[in-house]
This record gives structure tokens, C-alpha cells and sequence, in this order.
């Protein structure tokens, strides 16, 4: 197989960033890397997917990793991996004698790890520049879901119409499940012995990153985790964001002591983002100031500014992003192009332990396993956004009355557009189109 066939292969069965925004992994793809990093950090407390992927499924991640260097002409293959992942760690080494181009490097058990920006440099020792993608170091980095469901495309000629999600949280039986694309969040919670409590929130995603949903939402090919948190805590909180209102807490209360850009994982990789400056900048109306405003574009929204280092509670990541947002809808692009070649001196000392994020978090009860499932989740209907990743959206071929089974193709993208094509997750009929989504109700065998 050849870089070209590979890739044909990746966007036609949908496969995308499993693990994050979702960029198709086609347009990743690149023979000017010399290195491939597969991204087993799973960077969010929490979540469960990637460590028991890889030690269930050993040998077909490290089969087509080993394939994707090679047909890429990289020199190496790197898996990057934290340390207390102790169970995958051994069967990686239990395995990867057998793949002469694969290496593991163990990372610390710290956040960010997972960001691709940190990880290459923790894996390779290359900064990435400001504003720049991996492979202008020579890089790509891919997550293992994602690299599983290369094996599945390739190997079993299987479309993506699962992904694996984390429920944990306020539930009764935390668990990892697969799950048909376009599965209702309720259908999830349920899986995992419903909610403890009443008054309750749900976020998608991990506890840093991830936005609030509801039951009755629907998951996505990046949904990874769902977890169930109490209406008033910390993290549900954080989320109920009024820019106006946090601006004029920092215009009141910020106090400048520079804890948020010392813990900001850009800025210590010489990126000239400065979040405390750029609070400064917000609370005095310093517009003249156009290279702080700017330096909005290098942020990685990690979180660390707002969920860890502010002593005063400021929402820093959240006025950084809505900046960002402004800046876009102006047609403002980002001018820092600046290559960083050292990193900061106190980098090593400014890492954060991921226990005690999750302690400053008050997530350490939640902070336990979630075995997954051997089952697939049965669903009766799924609705499947045509927007599940970075590019233009699928567009439908599908109509109202139409049959369709698991893996059929239901919305495609021109060949000279950025995206993937998304297919049915279920077997059954069709009973609503719309440019945005495809909704599909099963019929007789309903896990298709």
C-alpha cells in the first residue's frame, strides 16, 4: 500500500481525530514527517479509552502503527505514554520486540501531557512554532482510538461508526462502552446505572476541556467521555461563562501575580502567550496593545490558567477564547510565527502533577476505573451530525424512507474539500434528513 491508497482508504471510511477536534487523519498524513507519535497520554483526568484500548487490542494497534511508519517512510515510530497506564505499558513491552521501528517513551503522570504541542516536544525534545502544526517539525501525531480504527478501515474494511466513551461521575456503575455514532446521552448515563443524584450536569468531554451537555444530546466520533457532576460543583461552575461579568472581576480583583502565564504549557515552551497579560490587557481597556490581543491565537484552551492557577477564581481560558471567537469573525489571522529554540528555564518545576489537579478540581472520588464493556451499546435511533469534523460538513445522499445498514455511506465530502465521509451506525430506515444531520431508526437486529 502506498501514502495515496492509505489515504483514499482513511477518508472514505470517516476516520478523523478520535481523540480531539477531529481533523481528518487523511490530511494529517504527510512524507515529509520523519517521526509518528501516537498520543496514549489521554491528556484529561477521567477518562479511560486509550489505556484500555491499547492493552486489549495490542496487537492491531502496533500491526498498523508499524504500517503507518512504514508507508509514511518515517524513521521511527513513537508510543508516548504515562506512567501509571501500568497494565498497557506492559503489554506494549510484552509486544514490541516484534516491531523494530516502534519505541515506548513513559511520560510523566502530568497535564497537559496529551496536548500534541507538549507531547512532541517531551517525546522529541522539537518545539513546535507559534501558530504551527506538527509536521513543520517533522512530526504527526495520532491518538490510539484513532490508530485502531486505521486497523479496522484497513484490515476488516470497517467504516467509523463507534466511538468509545467514558460515563463516570455521579453514576452508579462507571464503565467504558462502545457506542453506535449518534447515541443519545441519555442512553449512555442509563448504560452506567443511571445518576446518583438528581440535580445533576453532565459535561462531554473531560473535566478540563469538555462543554456542558444534556440527556438529551447526542454523541459524536469525538465524544470521549460523559461525566456526571453535581449542578453546584467546581467544574459545572466554571462552565457558566458571562464575559461581561468576567471582565469586570478582573478588572476588580486581578492581581497580576503572573500564576496563570507561569503555569501555561505554551508559554513555557517560549510561545510569547502571557494570559496575565492579556487579563491586563481585558480589565483596562488597553487597546492599543494589538500584539497581546493577538497572542490570544496561541492558546491551547488547556485550561490550566482558569481551572487551576488563578488564586482569585477568574476565567481566563474562557475571555482568552472569547477573544479568539471576536478576532476570527473580523478576519483577523494569527501573525506570531515565532520558532521558539529553548524552552523556559523553570519549565520542569511548573508541570502539574496530574493527582493533584484532579484534588484542586475535588474530582478524587470520580477518579476510579471504568472497565470497558465487551458489549456494544444497543440504541433504537441515532441522529448523526454532518459535522463531526474540522472541514466542510458531509453532505447527504441519503433520503426520508430510505434502508440502510451498519456502514453504509450517508454523507459524503467533494474530493477537493477537507473531511470524511460519515455512514450509518445502525442498521434501519431513515426518518429525517437535514443538511446538518440524518437521523435513523432501527430495524430487527437493532445493533445492526
Amino acid at each position: 500500500m502506498n501514502l495515496d491508497e492509505l489515504k483514499v482508504i482513511l477518508k472514505e471510511n470517516g476516520i478523523v481525530g478520535a481523540g480531539g477536534a477531529g481533523f481528518p487523519t487523511y490530511a494529517k498524513l504527510n512524507s515529509k514527517a520523519d517521526v509518528l507519535i501516537m498520543n496514549c497520554a489521554e491528556c484529561e483526568p477521567l477518562i479511560r479509552v486509550d489505556r484500555q484500548l491499547i492493552k486489549i487490542y495490542t496487537e492491531e494497534i502496533l500491526d498498523t502503527y508499524e504500517m503507518m511508519v512504514q508507508v509514511l517512510g518515517c524513521e521511527k515510530g513513537i508510543i508516548g505514554i504515562k506512567s501509571h497506564y501500568k497494565e498497557s505499558i506492559e503489554a506494549i513491552k510484552h509486544k514490541i520486540e516484534n516491531y523494530p521501528k516502534l519505541e515506548l517513551n513513559i511520560l510523566e503522570d502530568v497535564y497537559p501531557a496529551g496536548d500534541e504541542v507538549v507531547l512532541i516536544y517531551e517525546t522529541t525534545g522539537r518545539i513546535v512554532p507559534e501558530g504551527a502544526i506538527p509536521i513543520t517539525v517533522g512530526a504527526i501525531v495520532v491518538n490510539v482510538e484513532t490508530v485502531l480504527n486505521i486497523h479496522n478501515a484497513v484490515v476488516n474494511k470497517k467504516a467509523v461508526v463507534d466511538t468509545y466513551v467514558t460515563i463516570t461521575g455521579e453514576v452508579n456503575n462507571p464503565i467504558t462502552v462502545k457506542a453506535p455514532i449518534g447515541s443519545k446521552v441519555i442512553d449512555l448515563i442509563n448504560l452506567a446505572g443511571g445518576s446518583k443524584i438528581e440535580d445533576y450536569e453532565i459535561i462531554m468531554g473531560g473535566p478540563m476541556t469538555g462543554r456542558l451537555t444534556t440527556l438529551n444530546s447526542y454523541i459524536t466520533k469525538t465524544t470521549k467521555a460523559l461525566i456526571v457532576l453535581p449542578k453546584e460543583h467546581l467544574v459545572i461552575n466554571k462552565r457558566k461563562f458571562d464575559p461581561s461579568i468576567d471582565i469586570k472581576r478582573a478588572m476588580s480583583v486581578c492581581s497580576q501575580c503572573r500564576m496563570c502565564s507561569d503555569l501555561c504549557p505554551r508559554n513555557q515552551l517560549g510561545h510569547v502567550i502571557s494570559p496575565h497579560k492579556i487579563m491586563n490587557t481585558l480589565a483596562n481597556g488597553l487597546t492599543e496593545d494589538i500584539d497581546t490581543f493577538t497572542s490570544t491565537m496561541l492558546c491551547c484552551e488547556c485550561g490550566i490558567c482558569e481551572m487551576y492557577a488563578c488564586h482569585q477564581g477568574l476565567a481566563p481560558r474562557s475571555l482568552i477564547a472569547e477573544m479568539k471567537l471576536k478576532l476570527r469573525e473580523k478576519g483577523i489571522k494569527n501573525p506570531h510565527n515565532n520558532a521558539p529554540i529553548n524552552v523556559g528555564r523553570m519549565r520542569e518545576y511548573r508541570k502539574i502533577p496530574i493527582d493533584r489537579l484532579i484534588a484542586k478540581l475535588n474530582l478524587t472520588t470520580y477518579n476510579v476505573d471504568a472497565n470497558l464493556s465487551p458489549d456494544r451499546l444497543k440504541v433504537k435511533k441515532v441522529e448523526i451530525n454532518m459535522r463531526q469534523h474540522i472541514g466542510a460538513p458531509a453532505v447527504p445522499i441519503v433520503k426520508v424512507g430510505d434502508e440502510v445498514y451498519k456502514g453504509n455511506v450517508i454523507g459524503i465530502v467533494d474530493e477537493k474539500n477537507l473531511g470524511a465521509f460519515i455512514h450509518a451506525s445502525i442498521t434501519g430506515v431513515i426518518v429525517s434528513v437535514s443538511e446538518n444531520s440524518i437521523f435513523i431508526e432501527a430495524r430487527g437486529d437493532i445493533n445492526g
